[in-house]
């Protein structure tokens, strides 16, 4: 791909870097989807693995992902070297999980600028010891795999190779998405990882990775037969029976639910609270959001409720509920258990209920490795709240409830409440101070009954945070310096890392602005996961299907690129800015307010049109290099620089993302190499 083409000539042969392969070593294609497909397996199940057992990772969302494109990058520039390092990643990767089982971390929550909310007691290594060791070892175990591709990819031409690479990574999501599904242990994805490893090593087979392979499978065995300990789509389970009459629920190794029987409880527990609270004592209609193992909605059948709707994200904890709650809410006749995203439960819904309770619906994971959404972030803005309250039938009351970590946080809450409804909420602090608390608003002030009614304990409650801004523990918008000394950290490893593994920084020069490239596109998919999110949930199902689509997106740009002659490169880089400018002019809220199949419609419209677009001048600039190793590695570590960029979400919001990545474009589009016209035609690939 040039930045001047003409519609006339295609693209050189000795363009082709296929051909410096001789035919008899070209491999087949069948092993780059396949290692494209393992690379892809591992990345995903170290995100997931080591969030459930190492809790620093909650600070920082994309951490794993920045190790895994600076891993995959360095593979790439090192694809050329004679010594193959790409069989050695069990070598790496065992050890890293024996560690992390022997030396399992769990961390306290005191700092306002951590947007992790939790309040369990300090264990294992400090972050400043354990974050580095996470970065490197993925990063070890990722050059390794990248290196595996990297090396494969001069057997194709350069779109084909990219075109496998798609076909594998799609592979990859689908086989870990099924092995979700069916709530498989790690165990399961150890026996992925061995069986690709096998598939694309069998004839020589290294005895040492081999023999670190099975050890790996050992190791996640053992963890994933542990007494009590399951696996939901979002976390690792563990359930204990240590106190009489009591099953504690721990969750990625934090204490979350305790099941108990409510008949035993006492009235000064929160779930009780905004009954006390309502003008009627005994709602017919319930919504409960976060309804966990079952006690919130114990609790309304209890006091009286003709019907309940309880609403819960994890299938795995609803089970548990199902399984062992002495009350056993979720066999009543009343209830209507619903699995799926809260937020986008209220969006679909057209019931009015008597009262929406928010019951402790605090989770402890992320939406996924892109983005610094948790679970529940879109709960907890003002768009939220308003949703709730149309929902409620005259009369009717809501309710949220937590243990709150900050004075500050209840306070937001406090606020958000009164600006949706006109007036302040009852205000109920419950066994220390404002830590336990419930925050109770009738639709009309009438019908509330408070004992105390909640009052800034500032003279200004902090800001409500909003869909564009979802980070309710974030006392401020902006980058907290903790989370900028770490990422500054990461920065200048990998400048040491690129530098040491790739040779001088100047090598790379001819392909700037596939690294801009990079960055621009992952600023673009974090922004649509991110929108996803708020328009059918945080749901595993909705995270899966978007990275689905964003792959297929790229997948159809590159069939697209190899059949059909396509315009100059500055008209395309027109087009991209023209589909970013209107997504950055159509507001979110305004598919909100449509029917859910307009909604799909509109949202893949304003998702997709950008990465089509944008993967569009990819394609072209990627047919048109001479060193396809180089220039995707390139490209992947572009992409590193766009996921330390994507903390500045944290400062302007979300949509300001794109214009953000538009401007990285324009860099890219700057950078272009001025060459004789050439275009890419049909023949391509």
């Amino acid at each position: 791909m040039r930045s001047t083409e003409s519609a006339s000539q295609p693209v050189k042969p000795d363009a082709d870097p296929a051909m410096s392969v001789p035919k008899a070593q070209r491999a087949p294609a069948w092993r780059l989807i396949v290692a494209s497909a393992l690379m892809l397996f591992v990345e995903l199940a170290l995100i997931r693995w080591t969030g459930a057992n190492i809790v620093h990772l909650s600070y920082f969302s994309n951490f794993i992902l920045l190790g895994s494109f600076l891993g995959i990058g360095l593979g790439f520039m090192r694809a050329h070297r004679k010594r193959d390092a790409s069989t050695w990643w069990p070598l790496f990767l065992t050890p890293f999980v024996a560690l992390v089982l022997v030396f399992p971390v769990q961390v306290s929550q005191n700092n306002d600028e951590i947007l992790y909310f939790t309040s369990v007691k300090p264990t294992g290594a400090p972050a400043w010891v354990t974050l580095p060791v996470i970065f490197l070892a993925v990063a070890a175990i990722m050059t390794c795999l990248g290196e595996g591709v990297g090396r494969l990819f001069p057997s194709f031409p350069a779109l084909t190779a990219y075109r496998l690479d798609i076909i594998g990574s799609l592979t990859g999501i689908g086989l870990f998405t099924a092995l979700s599904f069916l709530g498989a242990p790690p165990l399961g994805w150890g026996l992925i990882a061995a069986t690709g490893f096998i598939a694309l090593h069998y004839s020589r087979l290294p005895k040492a990775s081999a023999v670190a392979l099975v050890g790996l499978v050992l190791l996640l065995g053992f963890e994933s037969l542990s007494a009590g300990v399951s696996w939901s789509p979002y976390y690792k389970i563990r359930v204990a029976d240590d106190r009489p009459g009591r099953a504690d629920i721990s969750v990625n190794g934090i204490p979350h639910q305790s099941i108990g029987n409510v008949t035993t409880a006492s009235t000064r527990d929160l779930r009780f609270i905004p009954y006390q609270r309502i003008d009627d004592n005994r709602p017919n209609n319930v919504l409960i959001v976060g309804a966990g193992n079952g006690n919130d909605v114990a609790v309304a059948l209890s006091r009286g409720a003709k019907s309940v709707d309880a609403v819960e994200i994890d299938p795995r904890i609803a089970e548990i509920g199902k399984e062992r709650h002495p009350n056993q809410p979720y066999s009543d006749p009343r209830v209507n258990l619903v699995i799926d995203d809260g937020r986008a439960f209220l969006q679909r819904t057209t019931k009015r209920y008597d009262l929406i309770i928010f019951a402790l619906p605090d989770s402890l994971t992320l939406v996924s490795g892109n983005s610094s959404l948790r679970l529940e972030s879109y709960l907890f803005t003002r768009q939220a709240i308003q949703v709730a309250r149309s929902h409620l039938a005259q009369g009717g009351a809501f309710a949220m409830y937590n243990s709150y970590r900050e004075t500050w946080l209840i306070d937001r809450y406090g606020g958000t409440i009164e600006d949706v409804f006109g007036h302040r909420p009852c205000l109920d602090s419950v066994g220390g101070g404002a830590r336990r608390a419930s925050l109770v608003v009738g639709l009309d002030q009438a019908d509330q009954k408070c004992a105390e009614t909640w009052q800034a304990s500032t003279p200004r409650a902090p800001a409500a945070s909003t869909d564009d801004h979802p980070f309710p523990y974030l006392l401020k918008p902006g980058i907290p310096v903790y989370y900028l000394s770490v990422l500054l950290a990461v920065l200048l490893c990998a400048l040491i890392a690129v530098r040491t593994v790739a040779g001088p920084i100047r090598k790379m020069r001819p392909y700037a602005d596939m690294f801009f490239l990079g960055a621009a596109f992952l600023l673009i998919e974090t922004r649509y996961v991110t929108s996803f999110a708020l328009l059918f949930g945080s749901t595993w199902v909705v995270n899966a299907i978007v990275f689905s689509g964003v792959l297929l997106a790229v997948l159809l740009a590159i069939e697209t690129s190899r059949r059909v002659r396509l315009p100059s490169l500055p008209v395309l880089y027109a087009v991209l800015a023209g589909t970013l400018a209107v997504a950055y002019v159509v507001p979110l809220s305004s598919l909100l307010e449509v029917s859910a199949s307009v909604r799909l419609a509109a949202a893949v419209a304003l998702a997709f049109a950008p990465i089509f677009v944008a993967n569009l001048i990819f394609a072209q600039r990627f047919a048109d290099t001479s060193g396809s190793p180089l220039a995707f590695g390139a490209n992947l570590l572009g992409a590193m620089a766009g996921g330390l960029l994507e903390y500045a979400a944290l400062a302007v919001g979300y949509r300001n993302l794109l214009v953000l990545a538009a401007g990285i474009y324009l860099v890219a589009f700057v950078l272009l190499p001025r060459r004789a016209p050439v275009m890419v035609t049909s023949g391509a690939g």
